[in-house]
């Protein structure tokens, strides 16, 4: 049974790793669970000590010292992250798998500079960001709140009131945080931190007015309005388009004073470059279809398929030709619902057939 403090840790240890950690102390005692449960329903509830996470470099653990009542924001916001990649890449080759009693939550996919190091780093930032954004809004912290610097001039029927969510301040946290550890010269440094910064100006990108209407016999004579961030799966949305259209790049090493630097440029120069919103990736993904404890590949043996779809998720290309295998299954279900008024509904249980298609 994990400990609420052993719990905070692992999800610390989470954002460590999508931050570039690859390898913390290895005599540190760690057995890694990352199936986002019933495990991390006591975060929060107890002081995180930041001394006792293992693999923080200087500048992350004054930053834990400093905003140590916004830290279980942060492990909130890698864990729907997480949430959010699994549910993105639910249909393809790659699903997001974490991996048990392993520090790197991963595996070795993420060694690689591949598309989807890219997204992961970029939802996990964007993660971040919205998880101590909304907190801050929800009053769960002292040091920050509603954000008052009220973007628009207010129309006719309408003023500014509710509390408008700080996103700049749960993007300063994730750009201070999860940065911290991309300041080396190199490619892959360079790489992480465009993508963590596309993926905090997606929140930003998405902040719109929710307002609320006030008057005598609900009219709206007055509206009074706030910013609010989207749903996060509106993120995942957004930064799942960007995956698709990631711009793959090429290393340039170039000497400075401080020495050899390497930066990146677009790999085609008649595509149009990137943006600070786009992702960013120079090396080319495994195909994810037989295990490989190299790249972290599972493959997709013994997965379920669509036999209808054309698409990635379908039999044909999810199974990479190698066939699959069909069962039925008996599902108990919910059925033949009825309305009573007032208020309840009574439902039937149905016994339903459904054919099963996974990969040979």
């Amino acid at each position: 049974m994990f400990s609420e403090t052993f719990s905070r840790m692992i999800y610390l240890g989470c954002f460590l790793f999508l931050c570039g950690l690859t390898h913390v102390m290895a005599s540190y005692p760690i057995w890694w669970s990352l199936a986002v449960g019933h495990q991390y329903s006591s975060l929060g509830t107890q002081p995180i000590l930041c001394g006792s996470i293992p693999g923080l470099v200087p500048k992350q653990l004054r930053f834990c010292r400093n905003y140590v009542e916004i830290m279980p924001s942060v492990a909130e916001g890698v864990k729907i992250g997480i949430q959010e990649c699994q549910h993105q890449f639910r249909g393809r080759r790659w699903n997001c798998t974490t991996i048990n009693d392993n520090l790197a939550i991963f595996g070795p996919v993420l060694d690689k500079a591949t598309r989807e190091s890219a997204f992961v780093h970029a939802i996990a930032s964007a993660g971040v960001a919205f998880a101590v954004t909304r907190s801050c809004a929800e009053g769960s912290a002292t040091i920050c709140g509603c954000d008052t610097r009220h973007k628009g001039t207010p129309g006719e029927g309408w003023k500014w009131g509710g509390c408008s969510e700080d996103v700049e301040f749960g993007s300063m946290v994730s750009r201070e945080f999860a940065d911290a550890r991309e300041n080396r010269p190199d490619a892959r440094s360079a790489m992480n931190r465009h993508n963590n910064e596309a993926g905090r100006t997606s929140i930003s990108d998405h902040m719109h007015l929710k307002c609320k209407c006030h008057g005598l016999s609900g009219s709206c004579e007055v509206k009074t309005c706030w910013w609010s961030q989207p749903d996060f799966r509106v993120i995942g949305d957004y930064l799942k388009d960007k995956y698709d259209s990631a711009s793959e790049m090429v290393v340039e090493k170039h000497r400075e004073s401080r020495g050899w630097v390497e930066t990146l440029r677009p790999k085609y120069a008649y595509f149009k470059p990137p943006t600070e919103r786009d992702l960013v990736y120079y090396e080319s993904s495994p195909n994810f279809c037989e295990p490989n404890p190299e790249t972290g590949s599972f493959g997709t043996r013994d997965r379920a398929c669509n036999l209808t779809s054309h698409g990635i998720d379908g039999c044909d290309l999810l199974c990479c030709g190698r066939g699959h295998n069909t069962r039925t299954e008996r599902r108990k279900e919910k059925c033949h619902c009825i309305f009573h008024w007032c208020c309840y509904v009574s439902c039937q249980e149905c016994v339903r057939i459904y054919d099963v298609h996974t990969c040979k």
